[in-house]
């Protein structure tokens, strides 16, 4: 049963002003949503000791020979279409 001091108490470590009218309120309030939560005490939950740990296993692809420098430069290159040498321009991106 939570009362009146432990409202002013919960207040104060949130820094909230709580009204006097309104405290008897959040006592109800607050007996309520205790009530509610210790419903999941009366749920039954088997816990065996040893714990679950999934398989592992690697997600990443594995490594080959990298592509060669230089492969997919004219191809990549000649989609751009304003290029003065080696500089190439793109839309700006703000």
């Amino acid at each position: 049963m939570i009362t009146i001091d432990d409202v002013k108490h919960l207040a104060s470590l949130a820094r909230l002003s709580v009204p006097e009218a309104e405290l008897d309120t959040f006592v109800k309030e607050f007996d309520g949503i205790l009530e509610y939560i210790g419903q999941l005490e009366k749920l039954p939950i088997f816990m065996d000791s040893t714990p679950v740990v999934p398989p592992l296993h690697n997600v990443f692809r594995e490594d080959g020979e990298p592509t060669p420098v230089g492969t997919n430069t004219k191809t990549i290159t000649s989609a751009f279409p304003h290029k003065k040498g080696k500089l190439l321009s793109v839309k700006k991106i703000l």
